[in-house]
């Protein structure tokens, strides 16, 4: 096990889990604000703590079952098919309605709307977290130690930074875009059959998973505004 750690693979995998969290996490920050606003003072700080920590061992749950089933040929094709369409989503512009989420009026509505709508919204990063962690449990544990005090503590500041700094957002669909690349490879259902027929596609793969989310979601965010400027005009 004291191995893995003068791995440089082991360290890129858990930098890799740690942009992911940082970047989808976004938008949970603004959840729990939504959620505890409402609040009297002396209950937002444990409705926002017994709220993230329920989220995060749901999260934790949630991740590990996910490992476990990406072990299935087939199966990890699909969930990059997936992580390349939530890169592209990433770019695309926000709804203007914004989240959907009722204040609460009482600590336990606080935890419980936290906790339901952190479920919804973590489908992309259990998803990308488990392809980064390459079916290393290990790996899985470390980076989402080291990740979850970071998104609890700098979500809000890392949500003002990619509102200011658009190229986070964008880096960070481009990253899903390399994991999901590497990941849709390396599924057993062909692993070993591209090694030997195009023993380039391990390296190929990522990058075209990059060009493919970048391009493609910049394109379709452009399209979008445009339409809807036009909407605007008439």
């Amino acid at each position: 096990m004291l191995e893995m750690f003068n791995d440089p693979g082991f360290w890129t995998a858990v930098v890799q889990i740690i942009l992911i969290d940082l970047v989808l996490s976004g938008d949970n920050a603004v959840v729990i604000a939504l959620a505890c606003r409402n609040l009297p003072p002396e209950q937002k700080k444990k409705g926002i703590f017994w709220g993230v920590s329920g989220a995060i061992g749901l999260r934790v749950v949630l991740t590990f079952f996910a490992v476990g089933l990406l072990a299935f040929p087939g199966l990890k094709i699909v969930g990059g098919l997936l992580l390349l369409w939530i890169g592209i989503q990433l770019l695309l512009p926000e709804d203007e309605e914004g989240h959907d989420i009722q204040p609460a009026n009482h600590l336990f509505g606080a935890i419980r709307t936290i906790i339901i709508a952190d479920f919804v919204m973590s489908l992309d990063n259990v998803v990308g977290v488990a392809a980064a962690a390459k079916d290393n449990i290990y790996l899985l544990i470390f980076g989402l130690l080291v990740s979850i005090p970071l998104i609890v503590w700098s979500s809000q500041l890392i949500l003002k930074l990619m509102e200011k700094h658009p190229w986070i957002v964008i880096g960070g669909a481009g990253l899903l875009g390399w994991v999901a690349g590497d990941m849709i490879v390396a599924d057993n259902f062909w692993k070993e059959w591209l090694a030997a027929t195009a023993p380039l596609a391990s390296h190929a793969a990522p990058v075209a998973g990059v060009l493919l989310v970048v391009g493609t979601g910049l394109w379709l965010a452009k399209r979008q505004k445009a339409s809807e400027r036009d909407i605007t005009l008439e």
